[in-house]
């Protein structure tokens, strides 16, 4: 099968797993029960990984959107004999409380088809192979539809009538004219579990409207942003949303993995886990795009996964989903990746690396939600003020990076500024945290990093803060120390620094990248493209400097890489200017966040060029 571009896909999600669904109709990436399950549909990145399409016979053109406050997706094929929609969705169940969206979702994806004119064919194929294509179930007949069985769990499909089943594929062929509907179930139950009740039509089609309703109550209740880009900004806080695991308040980086950050390269990694910095960021990014009453799951998630006896271990930088601190990488052989970009990762190699900057991170985000966290527990106090301490005691030491070189470690600048925000931040929480005793040593750390980072983070040749201590070479995350409130941004420093970046770390269409990979600091072949998080870190730079023109300028020409249905993925190709990288992205998403409010900010309080 033909590779399809990423950005031709939109993201289904229940708060606990997610699917990519092409403008096709092709169901190509599902994992049950949860984000970093086993895939059941993996054709995004294996010919032969499987797939579940509802799509016509004959040539047609499609559109699609989101119905709206919702992330439930609605795609119209038009042919020159007819119409039909197709609604595609993972299950919500009803809730009076709309803060416990995703709870007790029954792990099924709906999805309905129905002719609005003419008659339109319509195929579907069903090809399910369960742990990343490695097992071909046997299909047999059900009351309801399919039943699957092979590997670890069972698949249950509901359909409407009878589908031919041979070689692990069901499919059927069906007419409809206007006015006719067809329904699909397919649910997931591990061995040893009761089978799945029967999905009826009116079963079905109930449950796309409750799952519509409780995306539409969420928001109504949560996305109060009013300022520019309203839409993009609500659905990328839906989005979010959408990345977050309901059962223990984790955020994933993305729903997918080892999309690569280039075509053919080696730079593919599994990005369904949850990072302490990513989810902080989303915290942060919610609290403008919408309420984030997730902030108590969020750090009681933290608290509870991060504990443990060894007080002189530094802080372990992601997890899984469920708290799970082992995340060990492997390949697996038997997919070919996205465009032939091997090799494809599950696990991730990160979460042994030491990373400085996380307790600035997490701070920082307590800071910011210190209203929603007013009434802390004793352990998240403790498990706080620890962060502080543990930035003091650290802060001279190596790490990886924020971008988790496999290199060697270095004395990263950004590592350095982030323990800085730790300690600044612990000082103005201490009264929360019961820990007025801390503060001057806490604040007498921070002076220390503060000098460290002006004399040896700067370099006066390159006229720019710089990637490492002693370096040369630029780093788009010194673009956080205006941000972070390290410097303001009017500072000649950071107008120089900001001047470098632009003139020597930009693609032709002025996107920014990480770093220059041909470096080898990163210690990892190949190249990548320009990373949307760090476009939009520099139009919030320019926005806080009254630079607002020129923000606004950089704002929409990253924004101009969002997909029709405005998913946005981690970077962009330079040359054909296709997304790349896993796919939706938090991180752009977070990043478009912030640039917007600072934009609005900056414009509402006069402070414009």
């Amino acid at each position: 099968m033909t590779t399809l571009p990423i950005s031709d896909y939109a993201m289904l999600s229940d708060r606990h797993s997610a699917a990519l669904v092409s403008n096709a109709g092709s169901i190509d990436w599902l994992c049950f029960p949860r984000f970093d399950s086993p895939s059941v549909f993996a054709a995004l990145i294996g010919d032969k990984a499987g797939h579940w399409s509802i799509t016509p016979t004959e040539s047609f053109e499609a559109t699609r959107s989101y119905l709206p406050a919702s992330m439930v997706l609605e795609t119209t094929f038009q042919q020159a004999g007819g119409t039909a929609k197709l609604v595609d969705a993972m299950e919500l169940k009803h809730t009076a409380d709309p803060h416990s969206l995703g709870l007790g979702a029954p792990h099924t994806l709906l999805r309905g088809i129905k002719c609005s004119m003419g008659t339109v064919r319509i195929q579907v194929r069903y090809e399910p192979r369960p742990e990343y294509g490695l097992v071909v179930p046997v299909l047999s007949d059900s009351e309801s539809g399919v039943m699957g069985v092979g590997g670890a769990g069972r698949l249950a499909l509901s359909t409407p009538a009878p589908l031919q089943s041979d070689s692990g594929v069901a499919h059927a062929v069906f007419d409809l004219a206007e006015g006719d509907e067809l329904y699909f179930a397919l649910q997931y139950s591990a061995l040893g579990d009761a089978i799945p009740d029967t999905y009826s039509q009116c079963r079905i089609a109930e449950g796309i409207d409750v799952t519509v309703s409780a995306w539409q109550q969420w928001s109504k209740i949560h996305q109060s942003y009013d300022g520019p880009w309203t839409e993009a900004i609500h659905h990328s806080g839906l989005v979010l949303q959408a990345l977050s695991y309901q059962p223990t308040g984790a955020i994933v980086a993305a729903a997918t993995t080892s999309l690569p950050e280039q075509i053919g390269g080696e730079r593919n990694w599994d990005y369904r886990y949850s990072w302490i910095r990513d989810a902080s960021f989303t915290l942060k990014a919610l609290w403008v795009a919408a309420c984030p009453d997730e902030a108590h799951e969020f750090f009681e998630f933290v608290t509870a996964a991060a504990a443990h006896a060894q007080p002189e271990r530094p802080l372990q930088i992601m997890f899984g989903i469920g708290g799970e601190h082992d995340l060990s990488e492997r390949i697996l052989p038997q997919l070919s990746g996205w465009r032939n970009s091997r090799p494809v990762r599950v696990g991730n190699g990160a979460w042994a690396q030491p990373q400085l900057d996380v307790y600035g991170e997490l701070l920082d985000a307590a800071l910011l939600l210190r209203k929603q966290l007013e009434h802390l527990d004793a352990a998240t106090r403790r498990f706080l003020g620890g962060l502080a301490d543990a930035a003091a005691q650290q802060w001279r030491q190596k790490d990886n990076g924020i971008w988790e070189v496999r290199g060697e470690p270095q004395h990263f600048l950004y590592s350095k500024l982030m323990c800085w925000v730790a300690l600044d931040r612990a000082v103005a929480l201490a009264e929360q945290l019961h820990a007025g005793e801390k503060v001057e040593e806490w604040r007498m750390a921070a002076d220390e990093i503060r000098d460290a980072i002006l004399d040896q983070g700067w370099n006066d040749e390159v006229k720019a803060f710089t990637q490492s201590f002693g370096s040369s070479e630029l780093d788009a995350s010194a673009l956080m120390l205006p941000i972070a409130g390290f410097l303001p941004a009017s500072d000649a420093r950071i107008r120089s620094t900001v001047a470098a970046i632009q003139k020597h770390l930009t693609d032709a269409h002025g996107l920014v990248y990480r770093y220059r990979t041909e470096t080898g600091v990163d210690g990892v072949a190949g190249g990548e493209g320009s990373f949307l998080l760090c476009t939009f870190w520099l139009t919030q730079v320019l926005a806080m400097d009254g630079r607002t023109t020129e923000a606004r300028e950089v704002c929409e020409r990253a924004l101009s890489y969002i997909n029709d249905v405005g998913l946005l993925s981690e970077e962009v190709d330079a040359e054909s200017g296709e997304q790349l990288g896993n796919f939706p992205q938090a991180f752009s998403h977070i990043g478009l966040i912030n640039a917007a409010w600072a934009i609005h900010r900056a414009e509402r309080e006069g402070i414009r060029d």
